[in-house]
């Protein structure tokens, strides 16, 4: 099941969408979901991190600590 959500963009927003939809050959509500998911995919990413910096008992490690536990 999907739901509908009416937006408004700014034109310059709205004629990037129309010009990269017509260059993959689909449609603007594929290009919008698209980067929706992204959006919220990178988001909750960031979420994720800022908690783990703020918890005191979340080791942090340094790159060359993790290339010897994982043997690179």
């Amino acid at each position: 099941m999907s739901k509908m959500y009416n937006v408004r963009i700014p034109d310059e927003l709205a004629d990037k969408v129309e010009e990269i939809a017509e260059e993959l050959d689909r449609s603007k509500s594929y290009i919008v979901k698209k980067a929706l998911e992204e959006y919220a995919s990178e988001y909750a990413d960031g979420l994720i991190a800022l908690k783990r910096s703020k918890d005191k008992n979340d080791k942090i490690i340094t790159l060359k600590e993790m290339r010897k536990k994982f043997g690179i």
